[in-house]
């Protein structure tokens, strides 16, 4: 990346969409916004505070580019900036950058800090905060959450509030009046209105491809309710960043390996970021469908298996014989499988589902996956125990768990041990332990060396 490019991504602007808790409707906001800004003839740069799966792919349907999560616990402060960089200048360009926020506002990886929150994630990228409000159920105590959260941190004041799920135009009004002596713009509302709203299950939000979302008008509807001009404006007061060295590898231009990646229906849960890197390393991305197709994409050296919903899909990836088989081969070649969590689940000897029903899967981990009501969830470091495709013993990773279900059997997990502690954690099996499967995903941009390791023994067994 050059110098000049470099201060460009300093000076995009830019705005982060909070809430003051969860199911405030931050995604359907910031789907309206990045939709009506992209029919503005802008190029919108999504992102995503935090290592949410589900709502990057909603910000990519409807800002027609991906999106790209940035976290201030996984990952060091400068590659969060740099990060930022890199997706908003060069090829990836754009006039404006969107950020929705995760959780609450304040809500990181413990009571005592902001540490992992949107609040840090704002003032690492120096980017006014916005708050959407769900104001459904309230009218006046609608000033009384904006001025708490207004004050609560004299470093990160309110840059503006949207209010959503107003009864119309009345409500908004009511609301409005209350918030304006604050000193707090009020950009606009969203209604109450459920054709507007993204479905949600058991980890969340459905993902962009299940149902079909009306982006169109949802844009119109923001149109008409919300102040685009009024947050734009917002956005470009956005200060420029420091300067700082990139702490990434730099891109390479020459095709080093072949590496195919799940994606579908059952596997969709991946950070963008990398991909990203795992490109800029040399690596070309074939992607391919565990569900329908019958072998992994040919010349392949290397597998992706991400997370998803592969308990919703089990009768299919059962079904798919061909490909299960193909996998197996692939791994007993000796040629490198990274799983992760969904990933995991389809590695394994058996599925059951909710309803418990037993899946055969692929088998090369040895151990049962069942799904459970209760969810684990939660950042994870760990330190790899064993060589892997992906980190040499010692090394050690970032990332997170979110997910219902349990490993039932098998042996002690061999591939992590989690630091401040000494539980073990996911599989390293396979003739040259070149299969690795966990239920964590991690970040290789907090340890860069895990995407260059897996690129490396990718070009192995690579046909380019």
């Amino acid at each position: 990346m050059t110098e000049k490019q470099m201060a460009a991504g300093t000076a995009v602007p830019r705005l982060v969409l909070a809430a003051p808790q969860s199911g405030s409707g931050k995604t359907t906001v910031a789907a309206a916004l990045m939709r009506l800004l992209r029919e503005r003839g802008l190029r919108v740069a999504p992102f995503k505070a935090g290592p949410d799966y589900i709502d990057p792919g909603h910000h990519r349907a409807a800002a027609g580019r991906p999106s790209r999560n940035l976290d201030g616990w996984m990952l060091p402060h400068d590659t969060v900036r740099a990060l930022f960089r890199r997706a908003t200048t060069g090829e990836r360009a754009a006039d404006v950058a969107v950020v929705e926020g995760m959780m609450g506002l304040f809500d990181g990886r413990t009571g005592g800090g902001e540490e992992g929150s949107t609040a840090e994630l704002a003032k690492l990228l120096r980017a006014p905060v916005v708050l959407v409000l769900d104001g459904g159920a309230m009218a006046r105590t609608a000033a009384a959450i904006v001025q708490g959260i207004h004050n609560f941190d004299p470093d990160l004041p309110l840059a503006g509030v949207i209010l959503n799920r107003m009864g119309g135009e009345r409500h908004y009004e009511m609301c409005r009046e209350a918030i304006q002596p604050l000193g707090v713009p009020v950009l606009g509302w969203l209604p109450m209105d459920p054709a507007l709203a993204v479905p949600e299950r058991h980890l969340g939000l459905l993902l962009a491809g299940e149902y079909t979302m009306d982006f169109s008008r949802l844009a119109e509807q923001a149109a008409k309710t919300l102040d685009v001009d009024g947050l734009l404006a917002i956005a470009r007061t956005a200060r420029p960043l420091p300067d700082a060295h990139d702490p990434l590898p730099p891109p390479v231009s020459q095709r080093r390996a072949v590496i195919g990646v799940a994606r579908d229906a059952a596997f969709d849960f991946y950070y963008e970021d990398n991909l990203d890197l795992l490109r800029d390393l040399g690596a070309e991305l074939r992607f391919f469908s565990p569900l329908d197709d019958p072998a992994p994409p040919e010349g392949a050296g290397a597998l992706y298996l991400g997370g998803g919903y592969p308990e919703l899909h089990a009768e299919r990836l059962f079904v798919n014989l061909p490909m299960r088989r193909a996998i197996r081969a692939f791994a007993d070649s000796g040629r490198p499988v990274y799983a992760e969590c969904g990933g995991l689940m389809y590695l394994s000897e058996m599925l059951i589902d909710q309803a418990g029903t037993r899946h055969r899967m692929v088998g090369l981990v040895p151990a049962t996956s069942a799904m459970r009501t209760r969810v684990t969830l939660g950042y994870r470091e760990a330190e790899a125990l064993v060589d892997s495709p992906i980190a040499a013993a010692g090394d050690v990773v970032r990332g997170h768990e979110f997910h219902y279900s349990v490993l039932e059997s098998g042996p002690d997990p061999s591939a992590y041990r989690r630091l401040g502690g000494t539980e073990t954690e996911g599989f390293v099996t396979g003739p040259r332990a070149n299969v690795l499967a966990s239920y964590i995903h991690v970040h290789f941009a907090a340890n860069a060396t895990v995407a260059e390791r897996f690129v490396a023994r990718a070009a192995e067994g690579s046909t380019l």
